[in-house]
């Protein structure tokens, strides 16, 4: 639609490009045109005009609108390891996908420049849910997921590719970061088959001085994702003199042993320096490992050492005879023993989607 606007005698041509928005799906109206989204812990409360804190949704008139439907910033054909989700039917092929934004202000965030973006400042390609559905098919990938930034925030365009691909026999997955409240948690989860939720650390002080947030929202989404009997899996990134107390390592493979069981598997994963804490080294391989035989005195059964190519702990052992299951090589499946989900050795069943 073209717009002729006169300014103290002079005419210029202003271009308004009119996009069909989304409404956001959870949110409530205030009074004076403000909005309160309900959609994460944060609660956002936002003029007319104004935008949430993850930068994606705006209030327009008193109506909140999501402006990342249909717009994907990252797509990619990948296998479940790179999540990491090591026991969601392994070697398979996914399409990955991404749209700009997150809750989280994380200061080694490794996605930096799409999670921390804003939509008009970032490329993205049109991909409506159909099409995006449609693309997988076509790539012959067995699911789609949601990852590199947070899908949370684009729950929206998530929720409605997930439960097309639902339909058509595609498997859903998304890696994230828990930070949702319970009702759109619960209403996403019946149209996902596997949750990878990033475990940051296990102090409010960490949340808090590393990724603006809180812990224990993600601690009540980690139980529903139990709860409801999605598929979890939970990764841990170490990072150097901040997350890597044996204590806090303790209570963290406790809490999990007792509130999700010993059978979820656990990722330890190797810092590198990135974005705005540059200042720290990689974790030495020493700490992931006192890590791992941490959690496993906890009764852990399915620990792993992550972002340390060749390390035997990035394969799988039956936890009942100790034979090796799945050999991998960072990201690439070798070989598997796992049939019809239990151990091919001994009959142990091992849990995942296989």
């Amino acid at each position: 639609m073209a717009v002729i606007e006169s300014q103290n005698g002079q005419y210029s041509l202003t271009i308004v490009l009119m996009k069909s928005l989304k409404d956001a799906m959870f949110y409530r109206r205030l009074n004076n045109d403000h909005v309160q989204c309900v959609l994460c812990p944060r609660r956002c409360i936002i003029p007319e005009g104004g935008r949430s804190f993850c930068r994606n949704k705006e209030n327009r008139s008193g109506k909140l609108y999501t402006l990342v439907y249909g717009k994907s910033c990252a797509i990619n054909m990948t296998g479940p390891e790179n999540a990491p989700l090591y026991h969601f039917v392994p070697g398979h092929e996914r399409l990955a996908l991404a749209a700009v934004g997150c809750n989280f202000r994380c200061r080694y965030c490794q996605n930096w420049q799409i999670s921390q973006a804003r939509t008009e400042k970032n490329g993205y390609y049109d991909l409506p849910p159909k099409e995006a559905v449609e693309l997988a098919l076509k790539k012959g990938a067995k699911s789609i997921s949601f990852t590199y930034t947070e899908p949370i925030v684009s729950y929206e365009y998530v929720h409605d590719i997930s439960k097309l691909a639902t339909e058509r026999g595609l498997w859903t997955s998304i890696v994230s970061n828990g930070y949702i409240n319970p009702d759109p948690l619960r209403k996403l989860l019946k149209v996902m088959d596997a949750v990878n939720i990033d475990l940051k650390g296990f102090s409010d002080n960490f949340y808090r001085c590393i990724s603006s947030a809180e812990l224990k929202p993600v601690l009540g989404s980690l139980k529903i994702v139990k709860e409801e009997k999605v598929y979890l899996e939970i990764v841990n990134l170490v990072v150097p003199t901040l997350n890597d107390k044996p204590d806090e390592i303790t209570q963290m493979c406790t809490w999990i042993r007792k509130n999700l069981g010993d059978e979820v598997p656990l990722h330890f994963t190797r810092f590198f320096p990135d974005y705005r804490l540059t200042n720290l080294p990689p974790t030495p391989v020493k700490t992931l490992e006192t890590a791992m035989a941490i959690a496993r005195d906890a009764g852990i059964k399915y620990v792993y050492i992550g972002n340390v190519p060749g390390h035997d702990a990035d394969n799988t052992h039956c936890a009942k005879c100790g034979k090796l299951l799945v050999r991998r090589h960072h990201f690439a499946v070798l070989e598997s023993s796992v049939v019809d989900g239990s151990c091919r050795f001994c009959g142990e069943n091992i849990p995942g989607i296989w």
